[in-house]
């Protein structure tokens, strides 16, 4: 949509008018130990928003200058200057005063002489609002019903019977819309945010007030803001108490969406960090204690009805023939796996990336989809001695956890530092008993840990050739960095009480259809004319207070990360809520 607008000349004589009538409007006069708030009510009455704002600003103290500049917001809006009132609201250092500024200019109604005006972003939401509450409302995923609605596809598709699937789609078809799409983001966006970077900054505390400036206009955050700045991995989170900035740094790159929705780096491929898994690691940090994750687990009945099968089936020799057969039986008594959500919103895209990397994790353990040179499936992994038997059927489990070699940290305790590769498979050996009960052994067997150990030291390249992992590996960051904040109370430390970010009013997170279940991992070998049949479980386990506690954060010896700190500094002269 294009918008055009008329200028019209202004003679010189008709601006000499308008300053010499301001100038001697009557202005109340401000005698000394005149009450300030009284004095700028009189300001504001006579329509002298500039005078009210320098009168706020000689407050004694910053908490005062915050409360006396509540109804100047207040008056801009109702005046009519509703971006001159974001302006001020934003310039409220208080989060919970400045929270409620912008929660009184976003209960203004639309239309009001104060009303939030303006070209808005799309607003999806509402139009998904309308949706649910016309069309058979009590039919929809939020109250228990069958149905979802979403603005758009992701590389998981979950139907309304909540059976995850993967999305195949054709390149070809979606790739010149994609770009096209890509290409205006980008047009709307400074030029340098797009550009490659070597330690980006992202000031967390800016980026909220931004957030918040937004959200009281009826707006959406940008594609910067959701794709934080184009960041790819967090080294480093810095604190600075005198610009009240808690800053999150690390290499940073221009950003596309590939078929499957998800951002990704234009150079190499590697999703980019997601506002919306910040958001959810920071609530479940400060409501849960950082636990979070997944399991994928097959059912009692299904596994007590593999059992009596494969009871029944060992009575009598299987002919070739009868192979295909014997395999589509044992698959349909599997039948599905339950998927179960913890710590987190089932519904959020951080959950629909716990539970994809999980199930292709275990495509790869099972030979179902190909891993990376060093990485090889269980099953090819088995080698059988003549004369040996091959192992019994068993119920496998693996599942992903953090990988965090070290967190360090200056002695001032306002910088640090991240290291490691963020993500590992353990492995656990299951007895299945006659019932179907799975039975934890709390030990893996040499073959079974061979491939989580395999996988865990070549996870940086299966990564890179499936970008789902490095997805999994950017949720671990940011849940990291929220347990440095809570852990060593950073937030304190510049008066950030998060107000916006951790209010799921304010805030709302974008919300798909929760995965409940998923066709069974299974896999076969024929060895020595025997079936070896394996099953697979587990998940996904996020602990980063355990990970705390078992790797405490240790002070850097070498004096390095004061200067890294030092050099990362946010401009006094720059408001913007990222540098490079």
């Amino acid at each position: 949509m294009l918008f055009f607008s008329s200028v019209r000349p202004v003679c010189a004589g008709a601006i000499l008018t308008l300053v010499l009538c301001t100038a001697f409007q009557p202005v109340p006069s401000v005698a000394q130990g005149t009450d300030l708030a009284e004095a700028i009510r009189a300001h504001l009455a006579a329509g002298e928003f500039g005078l009210a704002q320098d009168l706020a600003g000689t407050a004694n103290s910053p908490r005062q200058r915050d409360v006396l500049s509540r109804p100047i917001v207040a008056a801009q809006a109702a005046a009519g200057m509703f971006r001159a009132s974001l302006g001020s609201a934003s310039a409220i250092q208080s989060d919970s005063e400045r929270a409620s500024a912008f929660g009184e200019l976003m209960r203004m109604p639309i239309g009001s002489s104060g009303a939030r005006g303006g070209a808005a972003l799309a607003d999806f939401d509402t139009l998904i609002d309308l949706i649910t509450s016309t069309i058979k409302p009590d039919s929809w995923d939020e109250v228990g019903g069958p149905g979802a609605i979403e603005e758009f596809p992701t590389g998981v598709f979950v139907d309304a019977s909540g059976l995850l699937k993967r999305v195949a789609i054709d390149d070809s078809t979606v790739g010149s819309l994609t770009a096209a799409r890509e290409k205006a983001k980008a047009a709307s966006e400074p030029r340098d945010i797009r550009r490659t970077s070597a330690l980006r900054k992202v000031s967390l505390t800016k980026l909220e007030r931004e957030l918040q400036a937004l959200w009281a206009a009826g707006r959406k955050p940008d594609a910067a803001m959701l794709n934080l700045a184009g960041l790819q991995r967090v080294k480093y989170v810095f604190v600075y108490p005198d610009s009240r900035d808690v800053v999150i740094a690390g290499p940073a790159c221009d950003w596309t969406t590939d078929t499957e929705g998800r951002s990704v780096s234009t150079t190499d491929g590697s999703p980019i960090l997601q506002l919306e898994d910040f958001v959810v690691a920071l609530r479940n940090t400060y409501d849960s204690g950082g636990r979070f994750g997944c399991a994928i687990t097959p059912t009692k009945e299904n596994l007590a009805a593999v059992q009596s099968y494969l009871s029944e089936s060992a009575k009598r020799s299987l002919k070739p023939q009868e192979r295909d057969d014997w395999l589509n039986g044992l698959r349909s008594r599997l039948g599905r796996q339950d998927i179960s959500v913890f710590g987190i919103d089932a519904r959020t895209r951080t959950a629909q990336v716990l539970v994809e990397a999980d199930y292709r994790m275990k495509l790869v353990g099972m030979g179902l989809e190909p891993g990376t040179l060093g990485v090889t499936s269980y099953l090819d992994s088995i080698k059988v001695p003549e004369g040996d038997s091959p192992p019994a059927t068993a119920v496998l489990r693996w599942w992903f956890t953090l990988n965090y070699e070290a967190v360090r940290t200056t002695k001032a305790g306002d910088a640090f530092s991240i290291h490691g590769t963020g993500v590992k498979v353990l492995s656990e050996n299951e007895l299945l008993t006659e019932r179907g009960e799975r039975v934890h052994t709390g030990e893996s067997d040499a073959l079974n840990s061979q491939f989580a150990h395999s996988f865990t030291k070549h996870f940086v390249d299966l990564a890179t050739k499936y970008p789902i992992y490095a997805d999994l590996r950017n949720v671990f960051d940011l849940a990291l960095v929220a347990a440095v904040l809570k852990s060593q109370d950073l937030p304190a430390q510049v008066d950030w009480e998060m107000s916006h970010l951790l209010d799921e009013s304010r805030y709302r997170l974008k919300l798909g259809l929760a995965p409940r279940t998923v066709e069974t991992v299974m896999n076969h070998r024929i060895i020595d004319r025997k079936h070896i049949v394996v099953g697979v479980s587990g998940g996904v386990s996020v602990d980063t207070q355990n990970l705390l506690q078992v790797r405490p954060i240790k002070q850097d010896a070498n004096g390095q990360l004061d200067g890294d700190r030092r050099n990362a500094a946010p401009s006094k002269a720059d408001g913007r809520w990222w540098w490079d």
